[in-house]
Formats: C-alpha cells, sequence, structure tokens
C-alpha cells in the first residue's frame, strides 16, 4: 500500500476492509471519487463547487493522498491560461462498484428510517 500521507490508519494490513479504509475512509475522499466517476476529470474549481463544504486545504491533501495512492492523476493542459485536471487512474476506476454499493444503500436507507 502507498500510504504514507495519512496520519492515521488502521494499521490492519491482512485485512481487506482496512486496507480499503486507508485509502478510501477520510472525510471527503469518497466524495471525489462519486465526483470522478459520475463527471470525469475535473478541476480543483469543480470539486469545491460540488462539495461546499471543503475547505480549501483539505480539498488539496485530500487530492495528494489519492494521487499518492495511485487513485487520480494530475494532468496539465498547455492551454493560455493553463489547466490542471484530476483524472482517475485505473486503479481509482476500480473502486466504482464500492462507490456504487455505498449509493444503493444510503438510497435504501434514507436518514431517519431505522429498521431491525
Amino acid at each position: 500500500m502507498l500510504r504514507h500521507t495519512m496520519a492515521r490508519g488502521y494499521g490492519i494490513g491482512d485485512c481487506p476492509v482496512a486496507r480499503t479504509l486507508d485509502l478510501i475512509g477520510q472525510r471527503w475522499t469518497a466524495l471525489l471519487l462519486r465526483d470522478l466517476l459520475l463527471h470525469g476529470p475535473r478541476r480543483f474549481q469543480d470539486f469545491q463547487d460540488s462539495l461546499p463544504g471543503v475547505a480549501p486545504n483539505t480539498l488539496s491533501a485530500r487530492l495528494k493522498a489519492m494521487e499518492d495512492d495511485g487513485l487520480v492523476e494530475r494532468v496539465l493542459y498547455s492551454e493560455r491560461p493553463p489547466r490542471l485536471e484530476y483524472v482517475l487512474t485505473d486503479r481509482g476506476r476500480s473502486l466504482g462498484p464500492v462507490i456504487r454499493a455505498m449509493r444503493e444503500w444510503g438510497l435504501a436507507h434514507p436518514p431517519g428510517r431505522r429498521s431491525r
């Protein structure tokens, strides 16, 4: 695992759930993946627009961690002005079923409805 930017992890390397959470368990990371899966390449401002509660420094840190973990890559286009986009890697796209499962669960279990 490439995780060296996250201060805390579960540290249970033989548990696949813990390894997945080490990658996507920080606040905002799953939502960044959601945006990239739904909309394709995104600019920093696109993320700020779709996630109004995220602080710019937090957004930068999450994107950097995702890049370090091989989930996204930055693509710089030599236009005027230069344009930088974040693009999912194959590894990042492979989390699509996980994010879709989270969405489906959230739709099936709206807030305020409890079942036993």
